[in-house]
């Protein structure tokens, strides 16, 4: 089970092919064309959307004398009381243009202040400070962004003193994720769930063991659901404690994740920019060593030649399954130049990345894709989105990151007109929010309306 899916029951509600489909008429203001119709996103929608992901967002700031452990006010992804890691790291990358009305520092500070002494900080905390997930196994972690959220202050606010706090922070983290989760070959390994892309199929197909219970944890989420007698918060700690024994579980160590180890490698980078800023001089040499060690180690075991990808790793085989995290190689600086544009060729394939709404989750090559989104197996997601536009940016692409934003904005404007809100993920071959999805969410998908539109879209032509 998904673990957003396990807070809340999500309808699925369907919206017919016309329901979707409205052309505006044109006007003389710039725009930008949707390529899937004649749709226009006019100056006065992106307004409106704007506006509305501002609304959402400071509707959604929470911490006060009313909560029983955070105290001051953050912005928060707004599932339940919990926070969450990963999504307060790319809210911070669209919050940031607005520091003025939504409290990010404190939002990223309620992780660091949980820092343990050896660099572990949880992905999930309860709303009275504990951790949700035991550190001894990966469910424990998310994708190692507070670097990148930090960074992508900066751009907006040069703030040294605020970097000057971080770094120590920061670099202890990096160093607990180097010490317990990076293997002998120099890649790393991680937990699905703990990943973030909650459903996507990380072991190779057909992969069966004798250990744990055998159950996928949507099994393990539909047995606890039936239960009856029981509170959601029971389920939930059951569900944590018997977590570890499903196939997703299970299957860690075993494998190598290209999306873990580019963000390591894209973590030392930021960790080098922010140590060249504040003058900690002393460290780069040791950030140049790992990044080197593993852009080699990475391209010399994940890449495939004949495909053109890179794959995860198990069992030290590549298991051939293309899914969105591997373009973090692209902010990770991995992909050697004689290697892009063969790589970057799926992100405009059709029967790929390229569908009616660009960059699902999983290629739709892949069998277990699905065009109407079912999370992780085909919905088209906001922060992973961002970060193929942000890659491609770093990378010199700049066309192909435009074109990609427009398209992707475009399709989430038309979506907006249709629904006048925003979704938490949308389905990548109907012009929809994706099946199942959180609606009002914002949460993640205010990049689209906010970071995408600033660095992307405003101003064209």
């Amino acid at each position: 089970m998904e673990r957003r899916k396990f807070y809340q029951t999500v309808g699925l509600g369907t919206l017919g092919a016309t329901a979707l489909i409205s052309c505006a008429e044109k006007t003389e203001e710039p725009m930008v064309r949707n390529n899937n119709c004649s749709f226009q996103v006019t100056p006065e929608l992106s307004a409106k959307m704007y506006a509305k992901a501002l609304e959402i967002t400071k509707n959604k700031v929470r911490g006060g004398e009313s909560e029983p452990f955070f105290k001051k006010p953050f912005v928060d992804a707004a599932f339940s009381d919990n926070i969450f890691l990963w999504d307060t790291c790319f809210i911070v990358c669209f919050a940031k243009y607005h520091l003025d009305e939504l409290p990010v520092y404190q939002a990223l500070d309620n992780f660091y202040e949980r820092m343990e002494e050896d660099g572990y900080i949880c992905r999930e905390y309860r709303k009275d400070g504990r951790p949700l997930w035991s550190k001894e196994h990966p469910v424990s972690i998310n994708p190692p962004l507070l670097a990148l959220a930090e960074t992508e202050i900066y751009t907006v606010k040069k703030d040294k003193e605020r970097l000057k706090y971080a770094y120590p922070i920061l670099k202890k983290n990096f160093e607990f994720h180097v010490n317990r989760y990076q293997g002998e070959d120099k890649l790393f390994w991680g937990d699905t769930l703990g990943m973030g892309m909650d459903n996507i199929p990380r072991f190779p197909r057909n992969w069966t063991t004798d250990e744990g219970n055998g159950m996928t944890h949507h099994e393990l989420g539909d047995k606890l659901g039936k239960m009856s007698g029981s509170t959601g918060e029971q389920r939930l700690n059951q569900f944590i404690a018997e977590y570890v024994e499903t196939l997703q579980g299970v299957w860690n160590e075993e494998g190598r994740l290209v999306d873990f180890t580019a963000q390591m490698a894209m973590y030392a980078l930021q960790l080098k920019f922010i140590a060249n800023e504040i003058g900690v001089t002393g460290d780069i040499a040791d950030y140049d060593t790992f990044h080197a060690e593993v852009k080699q180690a990475l391209n010399d075991l994940c890449w495939n030649d004949t495909d053109a990808f890179y794959y995860d790793l198990g069992y030290g085989k590549q298991i051939k399954r293309k899914h969105i995290g591997m373009y973090w190689t692209l902010l990770g600086e991995l992909v050697p130049e004689e290697k892009q544009d063969t790589f970057l060729a799926h992100l405009t394939n059709t029967d790929e990345f390229y569908r009616k709404i660009p960059l699902p989750a999983l290629s739709a090559d892949d069998p277990d894709y699905r065009g109407w989104g079912d999370y992780w197996l085909g919905g088209v997601w906001a922060p992973t989105s961002y970060m193929v536009l942000k890659g491609l940016t770093a990378n010199g692409k700049h066309g192909l990151a435009k074109d990609l934003a427009e398209k992707t904005y475009g399709a989430i404007a038309e979506v907006f007109e249709a629904t006048g809100t925003f979704w938490e993920n949308y389905a990548p071959d109907l012009i929809s929010y994706g099946m199942p999805a959180k609606k009002d969410f914002c949460g993640w998908t205010g990049l689209v309306p906010i970071a995408i539109y600033n660095e992307y879209i405003k101003g064209t032509k």
